[in-house]
């Protein structure tokens, strides 16, 4: 009997069905393999664009080179290449590679899921700038100020700016490709868990550059954006889940909050130091996402797919 006659394995949770007759070849591992193959492409294209943005006068210093600012940050220039070439370029590749044209449409699909329930987009756009402010009210004993007309004026240009830069970049890899797998696999709860992690950990190299405060930052920063990270990713696979694995409102969600943190926050808690500031939004996320996880018994509002 040739090996074209066996019948294929059934799919197991979190795997696809694969010719064996394709299992093999340079691209056989991405089959086999896809999420370990996604998250292996997204770190390795992102670190190595992000290289000279690291070694230049904007991170360690050791290449005498300064990139461009747009906008009053070099962030344009040095992380946001690398930011596009990680997860969405290696969530479509392996996409590509191991779901074929099938799975491509369901990945472009969710990216263009809008028709959801207006009440998930005024809690995308007003539950989190709440809960920033909340935390941070928490921590100052009420203390905050007014923020300036120009930063008000800038919140909603910023916030639309973000979803074609980090939303775009970090999401349909993440949250379309990687967190439906994750769960299948692992079920709602340990895949959100696995997820949180290697998230914060495809941003650590940035935390030796400008993006990270390299010139004034202590160990705990990275420490206390991971567990933000981690807390926060709850409450982005809730959202995901709720909102019939709507991307654009995870998207939202996820720059909703950097927008917030990058336009307001700062004026209307001046006294909060930057490392303060990031402890106090992961503590904010903390019992947010305690509560998520006591309102839905750790399910998440995740429903497995048919069979």
């Amino acid at each position: 009997m040739t090996i074209s006659e066996h019948t294929p394995p059934p799919a197991t949770p979190g795997h696809l069905t694969t010719d064996p007759r394709g299992s093999g070849g340079l691209l056989g591992p991405l089959r086999r393999h896809p999420l370990l193959s996604f998250f292996v492409l997204a770190n390795l294209l992102s670190w190595l664009a992000w290289t000279p943005y690291i070694l230049s006068g904007n991170g360690l210093g050791l290449w005498d080179h300064r990139f461009p600012e747009v906008f009053g940050t070099s962030q344009f220039a040095g992380v946001l290449p690398g930011a596009y070439l990680g997860p969405i370029v290696s969530a479509l590749v392996v996409t590509a590679v191991a779901d074929g044209r099938a799975g491509l449409r369901r990945w472009l699909g969710r990216m263009w899921r809008w028709r959801v329930n207006w009440r998930w987009y005024a809690f995308c756009l007003l539950a989190v700038p709440v809960a920033m402010l909340l935390a941070g009210l928490a921590y100052t004993g009420g203390q905050i100020a007014a923020p300036s007309m120009v930063a008000v004026a800038a919140y909603v240009p910023g916030l639309l700016l973000q979803m074609i830069t980090t939303g775009l970049a970090e999401e349909p890899g993440w949250r379309d490709f990687a967190l439906p797998r994750m769960q299948r696999r692992f079920g709602p709860l340990a895949g959100t868990m696995i997820l949180g992690p290697l998230w914060a950990a495809w941003h650590l190299p940035l935390f030796l550059t400008d993006w990270g405060g390299w010139s004034d930052a202590n160990w705990t920063r990275p420490v206390v954006f991971v567990v933000f990270c981690v807390t926060f990713n709850v409450i982005m696979t809730w959202v995901f889940n709720r909102t019939g694995e709507s991307l654009p409102l995870a998207m939202l969600l996820h720059v909703s909050a950097n927008n917030f943190a990058s336009i307001i926050w700062t004026q209307t808690f001046p006294t909060i130091t930057a490392d303060r500031a990031m402890q106090v939004m992961a503590a904010g996320s903390v019992v947010a996402a305690v509560l998520v996880l006591a309102g839905t018994r750790g399910r998440l509002g995740y429903r497995p797919p048919a069979r």
